[in-house]
């Protein structure tokens, strides 16, 4: 994932201010902390690792096994579900194949960006300082490795704080955990046992032999599409990033109790970011059965409503008020 540009007009007072030791290591640390983003965005993409991280949200807990590769200019990554139904998702580039060995289908899916841990700082990354006030806090340790926690402090209500804890030595995100006002971790997501440096490329192929029979499922996502749908008020610091068409194919349990269900179906999906949270809207046609509303687990809230002859969706990791903003101010405006 790429970098836009960083103003410093935010550390510009306290860099003219020597005097005191305690503003002048403020100021070091404002200086660095581009640096240490950068380093963290890069790791993700650019080094070789294995590892096995828990994801834990509310009283959820999920475990999967990561394995990324640079080979030459093609990154392979491979992220195996580790509770539950076995799954495997298998990453060349921006071309993601789910394997399900339960219905031995393949589904493929282009144009896929990499959003999955530890790569959760998006493109618009540097522009976090107008968000948050992030400084360095203590050390720690993670999986047996040495880290350097970040401190993500919102400046508003429409976004959590976090605790990102990077590699000392690569700059890989090892742990991040989302906190709420009250400093309380809502969610959080670490390695419990990593490997970084040599990986064998084998390590990247999926585990399940004899798939030359299963079902391929290329999914039909349409990027960089311009809908004409719009939200006119976004908090604070976040862009759109991307926006696509989905074809949600028949979907059969639903089918069979709701016959609007029985055919495909395009799917809008706008994504939104400030550089570490993300809030996605779902707008498709209204089916019958739905019930408006909201529910949040963890740090994520979802919200439903109907509007005119579409049902809206919102998705994010963010709380409440940013979602209704959102949802408020979806309006469909006509080439």
């Amino acid at each position: 994932m790429l970098f836009t540009r960083l103003s410093f007009s935010l550390f510009v007072l306290t860099t003219g201010l020597a005097a005191s030791p305690m503003l002048c290591a403020q100021s070091q640390d404002a200086q660095d902390v581009p640096t240490m983003l950068r380093k963290v965005q890069t790791a993700a993409q650019k080094l070789n690792y294995t590892g096995t991280f828990v994801y834990q949200q509310a009283n959820q807990m999920r475990t999967s096994r990561i394995t990324h590769l640079l080979d030459g200019n093609v990154e392979l990554e491979k992220l195996e579900i580790l509770d539950g139904k076995p799954r495997e998702y298998i990453r060349r580039n921006d071309e993601v194949s789910c394997y399900l060995p339960e219905s031995k289908t393949v589904q493929v899916e282009k144009h896929v960006t990499q959003e999955i841990f530890p790569a959760l700082l998006t493109s618009n990354a540097q522009s976090l300082p107008e968000s948050y006030l992030i400084k360095k806090a203590e050390q720690s340790r993670v999986a047996g490795a040495e880290c350097q926690i970040l401190s993500f402090e919102p400046k508003d209500m429409y976004r959590y704080g976090y605790r990102l804890c990077m590699d000392k030595s690569t700059g890989l995100l090892l742990r991040a955990q989302t906190v709420n006002a009250k400093n309380e971790v809502i969610e959080q997501i670490a390695f419990t046992q990593i490997l970084i440096g040599d990986v064998d490329k084998n390590r990247v192929k999926p585990s399940f032999q004899n798939t030359a029979q299963w079902h391929i499922e290329n999914l039909t996502v349409q990027p960089n599409v311009n809908s004409g749908w719009v939200v006119k008020a976004l908090p604070a610091g976040f862009k759109k990033t991307r926006e696509m068409k989905r074809l949600i194919p028949i979907n059969n349990a639903a089918a069979s109790s709701d016959a609007s269900q029985a055919k495909p179906h395009q799917v809008i999906q706008m994504i939104f970011s400030d550089g570490l949270a993300a809030i996605s809207v779902f707008i498709e046609p209204d089916t019958q059965g739905r019930t408006e509303g909201s529910l949040q687990q963890g740090a994520v809230t979802i919200m439903g409503k109907r509007q005119g002859e579409y049902w809206l969706t919102v998705v994010g990791e963010v709380p409440l008020a940013a979602i209704k903003q959102v949802m408020n101010s979806i309006e469909f405006k006509p080439k």
